[in-house]
């Protein structure tokens, strides 16, 4: 008889986690800095061992205080996605809870993993939509950085030394559930096709983090700190970007954010950001400790 165990992964089972990653297409895979691999060795990282052989793993490791999103679910054939889960998330939610708790957190694309979670207690409260700008001949881009710069708001190409100023401003500008700590700004500015700040005379008051290459960007962060919303500094570094990308030969960016982002959404529409029709929703549990 085959002994099922639920325990932590480590990284001897590197492979086998890359076996199931690649192969299966039973996948939740979280948009992330980090890959699915390189999260082993964190807490709350889970394999579901079958006499030594990997048959699911689930992982939803925390990264800002009191945050855990679920970063990876996987299982073979062998489960169903109900029961694979329900073995995870079973000791999932007793360790998480034993640990003082956290809130955790799914963006799911995948129909068969929205019904894992609702039917598991995860609830419902709002989307993450997609909109698309498209490079537009006659936009004026070509006047954006003057008018930047003569409004009192400089923007200029982001360094790792101004990463400490950019997390306040990125933990100012979101809730919680949505903020990057310092280590995940590090991945994602290393990762960056083109990262800037807007600075007025108090310094730091916004930034942008895009990603992309060839006829596509994907603008993947951009914050302006609450105090000077409104003031024209989101719009500068849009411009800016639309700059670049157009200087670059890019013609497509994509963003995405909340449904329930009434700022952000404004912001992209008039910027010229159309929504694609695209969403999907957010899930949440939150584990009391």
């Amino acid at each position: 008889m085959i002994n099922t165990l639920v325990r932590p992964a480590d990284l001897n089972d590197r492979q086998q986690l890359s076996n199931l990653i690649f192969f299966e297409a039973r996948l939740h895979r979280h948009l992330d800095w980090r890959s699915p691999l390189e999260w082993l060795g964190a807490p709350f990282y889970w394999a579901l061992d079958e006499g030594g052989q990997i048959t699911a793993a689930m992982a939803c490791p925390t990264e800002g205080a009191g945050i855990a999103w679920v970063r990876l679910f996987v299982f073979t054939g062998r489960w169903s996605a109900e029961n694979a889960w329900n073995l995870l998330w079973s000791t999932a939610k007793t360790e998480i809870a034993e640990r003082g708790g956290a809130k955790v957190a799914a963006i799911a694309i995948q129909p068969w993993f929205q019904d894992v979670l609702s039917g598991s207690g995860f609830e419902n409260h709002q989307q993450i939509v997609m909109l698309e700008w498209r490079y537009q001949p006659l936009a004026g881009l070509g006047k954006s950085r003057g008018a930047q710069e003569a409004g009192g708001v400089r923007i200029r190409q982001m360094t790792e030394a101004d990463l400490p100023e950019v997390e306040k401003t990125d933990a100012a500008s979101f809730d919680p559930l949505w903020q990057n700590p310092l280590e995940t700004l590090r991945r994602a500015f290393a990762q960056a096709l083109y990262a800037t700040v807007a600075e007025n005379e108090n310094g730091i008051i916004g930034y942008q983090l895009s990603t992309g290459g060839g006829q596509r960007a994907h603008l993947a962060r951009l914050a302006v700190h609450p105090a000077v919303q409104g003031k024209g500094a989101g719009r500068a570094l849009l411009s800016d970007l639309f700059q670049y990308l157009t200087y670059a030969g890019i013609s497509r960016l994509s963003v995405n954010t909340q449904s329930d982002n009434q700022v952000s959404l404004s912001l992209y529409q008039r910027m010229g950001f159309v929504r694609t029709g695209e969403q999907y929703p957010v899930y949440t549990f939150d584990v009391v400790a």
